[in-house]
């Protein structure tokens, strides 16, 4: 019998990203691996991150949102600092970032390259620091001491999601966020995979359903989880693709806010959101989930968690909210906004074309 304790679950980990794993080249599927370019506000600060650094990077995404100036962030299982590098910059050096990995060896990486990255970005002083531990136990960190934490592809490979979710809430601020890219099965998996340790390190073994992941993270205070995207995962491995069967993953980013006054479900008091269009990251259009998109100046109207959302957040500079929740009117039919409408329209008739 396979022993599925939370240390040899660990264990499998430890060694396959610290002794096994020499490059992303080295991984069996693309669980591990990201699809797609990077917006280019990240593409221009992967500019200044080292080759070390960026050579062993294992994530499925990108995690690192907008509006960071200034801003705490903790990185869960940075391993060798690459989003802990991109943030860094994004944050400037008024703000700060954390990367906390249970594997030494990850983590030496980034540590020798601190010196390096704070005369590449100009800064006078090093606004990161790095922290062996477990993503279970964030005991480095204070309650309601960080505005932001990301993952990349990490969640999925620990044994205690619940525990995880639970400390992201505390060390969490008011209005915070945590913004994770991780991978996701259209099944509850077996046991014979869920403990594969091949299938576990890979990334796909620990996968949960959308559903069930919601579900954690609402039990925790995560009361309204919204998806940013989702990108189907490849399996290059013969042997694992017959090991999976039917199964199918995909490598979803998602956006989990902790705020007080969330509902249960979408509801309607009249309120309309508009953007002031002075992000800039993405200038014109912001996008808060996969179904609301909003472009400067054009009023959207919005159920009362998404005007929470905007007004009780780091993105209350950027938005105006006209209404409050005085007059109720019903469940809010939570469609996509015009802009979201309109402008996915035009990407897919591009993509056609």
């Amino acid at each position: 019998m396979v022993d599925t304790s939370p240390n040899t679950l660990r264990e499998w980990v430890r060694e396959y990203y610290g002794d096994t794993l020499k490059s992303s080249d080295d991984l069996q599927t693309d669980a591990c691996c990201v699809s797609g370019p990077p917006p280019d506000y990240i593409l221009r600060a992967l500019e200044h991150v080292h080759v070390d650094v960026q050579s062993r990077f294992y994530g499925c995404g990108f995690p690192i949102p907008e509006a960071l100036a200034g801003l705490t962030i903790a990185d869960l299982g940075c391993g060798t600092g690459r989003d802990v590098y991109v943030l860094a910059q994004l944050v400037g050096e008024t703000g700060f970032v954390h990367g906390v990995d249970m594997t030494e060896s990850q983590l030496e990486v980034p540590r020798k390259t601190a010196e390096w990255h704070r005369e590449r970005f100009g800064f006078a002083k090093s606004n990161v620091d790095f922290h062996q531990g477990y993503i279970e136990e964030l005991a480095m960190l204070p309650d309601n001491s960080v505005d932001l934490v990301v993952s990349n592809c990490v969640v999925n490979l620990s044994p205690r999601k619940d525990l995880v979710l639970a400390e992201v809430f505390r060390v969490l601020r008011p209005g915070g966020e945590f913004y994770l890219s991780d991978v996701y099965c259209d099944r509850r998996l077996p046991k014979d995979i869920a403990f594969d340790p091949l299938l576990h390190s890979e990334c796909l073994g620990g996968a949960m359903t959308d559903f069930d992941f919601a579900q954690l993270a609402k039990k925790v205070g995560f009361l309204d989880p919204r998806r940013m995207s989702t990108t189907p995962i490849a399996i290059r491995n013969a042997e694992i693709q017959k090991k999976v069967g039917a199964a199918r993953f995909t490598s979803d980013t998602v956006r989990l806010l902790k705020l007080d006054g969330l509902e249960a479900r979408c509801e309607d008091y009249g309120q309309v959101a508009v953007y002031k269009g002075t992000i800039p990251e993405v200038g014109p259009l912001f996008r808060l989930d996969d179904h609301h998109l909003f472009e400067a100046g054009r009023p959207e109207r919005v159920c009362s968690n998404t005007a929470l959302m905007l007004s009780g957040t780091r993105f209350a500079a950027h938005f105006d909210i006209i209404g409050d929740t005085t007059t109720h009117y019903g469940e809010f039919p939570c469609d996509p906004t015009i802009a979201h409408t309109e402008y996915q329209v035009a990407t897919d008739l591009a993509a056609c074309c």
